[in-house]
């Protein structure tokens, strides 16, 4: 014959303040989230040198960047792109050393970046023109270094 069954005894609930404060906490306030500092964006200049270090070592195609070429600097970077002239040299991936930019005119930057791969460097300069919808597009483009050959 079995046993009727108790009700199982109520457990002790631990008590704590309706409020979402620790226990023990006093103080009514609740901390601050912490502000993470906003980062400035990133210049165009910088943006537009890491597209056409993609381009012009072969990582990618001329044609996916074609909507930010405009005019005869598209026919330029297609003539460059099929020299390779920042391709990796010894096994070492090229890199964007440093990066800087004149503002010829307020819309109008001239960049210039250094661009190393292993102990090769090669220069790189273009021109970012502000069109009248707003964004950045490259105008003309050159690279400079040891055994690339100038149209």
């Amino acid at each position: 014959m079995t046993r009727p069954r108790r009700p199982a005894a109520p457990r002790p609930t631990a008590t704590r303040p309706p409020t979402s404060r620790p226990p023990g906490r006093t103080d009514p306030r609740r901390p601050s989230p912490r502000r993470i500092p906003a980062q400035p964006p990133p210049h165009p200049a910088e943006l537009f040198t890491e597209l056409l270090l993609l381009v012009l070592s072969g990582q990618r195609p001329v044609h996916a960047v074609a909507r930010h070429i405009a005019h005869t600097a598209y026919d330029d970077l297609v003539r460059l792109a099929e020299l390779l002239p920042l391709r990796s040299v010894g096994g070492h991936r090229p890199a964007v050393q440093r990066v800087g930019h004149y503002e010829v005119r307020p819309g109008v930057f001239e960049v210039f970046a250094r661009v190393g791969a292993g102990p090769a460097l090669r220069a790189l300069a273009f021109r970012l023109h502000l069109g009248d919808d707003e964004r950045w597009r490259c105008t003309a483009v050159e690279v400079a270094g040891p055994g690339i050959r100038r149209h």
